[in-house]
């Protein structure tokens, strides 16, 4: 993942997460704060020691920063975001970790919309 989506400064991490709006699911918790000056969102990723050794803690760290690059189209931008991972995210296959960022992003409605221009889901039928 390119430098400018990256969020590296300790500053930059207290920043968010004394000031922005938490969401959860089982395996991963999200901290979100809008900034409206960036054009791109800035992704930081956070997994303790209670997970695992240091082999699993990369392992983890890895794909979740994969699985976003992967869907950086989808991602809201003007906006500073932390992912860090639960103990259960631990045991979850690459599809499984996949579905439940995917599913933290959307309720914390960071990828609601995508970016103009993307596919968007078809609407329901009835609405």
């Amino acid at each position: 993942m390119h430098r400018e989506y990256r969020l590296a400064k300790r500053e930059d991490f207290n920043h968010v997460y004394r000031r922005g709006k938490s969401v959860a699911n089982q395996q991963f918790v999200l901290y979100a704060m809008a900034q409206p000056k960036q054009e791109h969102f800035r992704l930081g990723v956070s997994v303790s020691k209670k997970i695992g050794n240091a082999v699993v803690r990369n392992r983890i760290r890895r794909m979740m920063k994969e699985i976003v690059r992967l869907h950086i189209p989808e991602i809201d931008g003007g906006v500073d975001f932390i992912i860090i991972a639960r103990k259960p995210a631990a045991d979850l296959e690459y599809a499984q970790m996949e579905k439940s960022i995917m599913h933290v992003l959307k309720r914390a409605k960071l990828r609601e919309n995508g970016r103009p221009g993307e596919r968007r889901a078809e609407p329901r039928s009835g609405e």
